[in-house]
């Protein structure tokens, strides 16, 4: 990210605390994104930090209503937002780049609920505030809900404010909801309005940044508008409501911006609503986002009658309208490298797969688990939803090392084109994982972003890649990209799992190399043989102890007493 880049988002950012007297633990803290510092400065945070503010009397219906003004929250809240001064943008710059801290720093202890307010650092400035309204946000919600079976255990945030919030809201998270603040204090020297840009305007791989402030107000002179990078990994629900991507965020970073670069510079095309995610007790390493232009068109749909002051305020049908007119993002990765990537359905399992043609699939042993057939779903679009069966022409054994199957489709896709393999493959390179993990066929193929970490040999010749982008449960059979020559490098096998202590690490994982299988895919479609195949079962001892992780075993001298 370039300086430049750096400060206009990191003077969007700010930090929002909320406290009373009645709430005696302290203060809530998390990030904000200031939409406008023009009288009446405007600032938009997520809802979930009034929430223990709430009139006892009436608690909300957090999964129907739309909208709570300030009189449902305790008279004399106080609500103050730390942002960058006007005549500190070089002071600024610094902060905003801090966070790297390596390994030697204390641990920090953040719960939300009992933060206490502290100073201003130098370069940034308290600014008192006053709740305007907590909105929902119904496209999110429904994409959300689509999405996030509650059978599959799903677990946002990991802190103490998650908790007591979810003790109003057992079913869904009350994460949808946005609260919209007025600084009281005007900027003169600030823009006039956030520039942003619609969500429908982007694709999976799309490159993001992330602007938001880890721990809250914990501690501002390191954390204050920590930036972060990743790609849009997924998208859902209308106009894209609701986006994935794959940034490294912390907790304190909810209400945080996301932002896209466009020739024009950086614009606003979604807020962070969790930073943090656990399919069961699997870490997801994504990102949940709530798309800019669905909240303000939400806060729009409520804003009638009486609310002609309010409404004259936010002006959100300006941003909207204004977002419009820029221009998408050319997306890194192609899309036919998406199309070649499938879900494979095995009874009720499933996993990924690779289109080497029109009729040929490769995906791991395990995902078709030992039967002869499986259905093939192609979900590459919301309107493309195709099932074809296909016949498991080969499997490797179980003692084998390569954990690879063959199947061939009873139909053949005429237009599905032939991908490039590689033949060399670069450590540090910019790699793409497209997999169906996680989600299966709830919203089409994921992609995630990282580098060829390690390339383990035998003999000179690669056996298995390292690579850093996120993989989950559901990813097997995927397909390992080199982002920029869009060459297939592998076939994803397996990310990394500690059964001592039952924690799953999705950014160490494993492929099996294309070049491993090369001459057995060519030959198997020239020739129909599968002799190539079969010597993955009779591959050398070096190898196998490779894929168990394992070193090889050395022969130790005797000893002499």
């Amino acid at each position: 990210m370039s300086e430049t880049l750096g400060s206009t988002v990191a003077r969007a950012g700010c930090v929002i605390s909320v406290s009373h007297s009645r709430v005696p633990n302290g203060s809530c803290s998390g990030s904000g994104v200031l939409l406008s510092r023009d009288p009446p400065g405007l600032v938009l945070c997520p809802g979930i930090l009034f929430a223990p503010f709430l009139l006892e009397s009436e608690p909300p219906d957090w999964s129907q209503g739309k909208v709570l003004l300030s009189d449902r929250f305790f008279p004399g809240l106080q609500v103050q937002v730390l942002k960058a001064s006007e005549r500190s943008s070089s002071k600024a710059d610094r902060n905003c780049l801090a966070g790297d801290l390596g390994e030697n720093n204390p641990v920090l202890r953040f719960n939300p609920l009992s933060d206490r307010r502290r100073s201003s650092p130098d370069g940034w400035r308290n600014c008192d505030a006053e709740l305007l309204m907590v909105a929902a946000c119904p496209p999110f919600q429904e994409a959300f809900s689509k999405i996030f079976s509650a059978s599959d255990q799903w677990h946002f945030g990991g802190n103490d404010l998650e908790q007591e919030v979810n003790s109003w809201e057992q079913e869904l998270p009350c994460l949808h909801w946005f609260a919209m603040l007025r600084i009281l204090e005007p900027d003169p020297y600030g823009p006039s309005w956030v520039s942003c840009i619609p969500s429908g305007s982007l694709r999976k791989g799309d490159t993001v940044y992330t602007c938001g402030s880890p721990f809250g107000s914990l501690c501002p002179e390191i954390f204050m508008n920590t930036l972060s990078k990743g790609i849009v990994s997924n998208l859902a629900g209308a106009n894209n409501a609701l986006l994935l991507i794959d940034a490294r965020c912390l907790p304190g970073t909810e209400g945080g911006g996301v932002f896209v670069m466009s020739g024009m510079g950086p614009h606003l095309v979604g807020i962070i609503v969790a930073p943090l995610c656990w399919k069961s007790t699997e870490w997801v390493g994504l990102t949940l986002i709530c798309a800019m232009d669905s909240i303000l068109e939400s806060v729009a749909g409520v804003l009638s009658g009486s609310w002609g002051l309010l409404k004259s305020w936010l002006h959100p049908a300006e941003l909207v309208t204004r977002s419009h007119a820029m221009l998408a993002l050319r997306n890194e990765l192609d899309k036919h490298l998406l199309d070649a990537v499938v879900l494979v359905e095995c009874g009720p399992t499933w996993g990924s797969g690779v289109m080497m043609n029109s009729r040929l699939l490769l995906t791991c042993r395990h995902v078709v688990g030992g039967a002869s057939n499986v259905c093939i779903r192609f979900l590459t679009s919301p309107d493309r939803d195709s099932v074809v069966k296909g016949k498991v022409v080969f499997a490797t054994k179980d003692t084998s090392p390569y954990d690879v199957a063959l199947v061939e489709l009873q139909e053949g896709l005429s237009t599905l084109p032939e991908l490039p393999l590689a033949t060399t493959f670069h450590p540090g390179e910019d790699v793409s994982i497209v997999s169906f993990g996680v989600f299966g066929q709830a919203c089409g193929p994921s992609v995630t972003s990282g580098i060829l970490s390690a390339v383990i040999t035998v003999e000179d010749k690669a056996v298995m890649l390292q690579a850093t982008s996120a993989v989950h449960g559901g990813s097997s059979g995927g397909a390992l990209f080199g982002t920029h020559s869009g060459k297939l490098l592998g076939i994803v096998a397996s990310n990394t799992r500690d059964n001592s202590v039952g924690v799953t690490y999705p950014h160490l994982n494993f492929s099996i190399p294309i070049t491993v299988l090369r001459s057995a895919i060519l030959d198997y479609i020239h020739h129909g043989s599968l002799h190539g195949f079969q010597e993955l079962d009779r591959v050398a001892e070096r190898i196998q102890v490779v894929w168990r992780l394992q070193r090889e075993p050395v022969e130790m001298p005797l000893s002499k007493l």
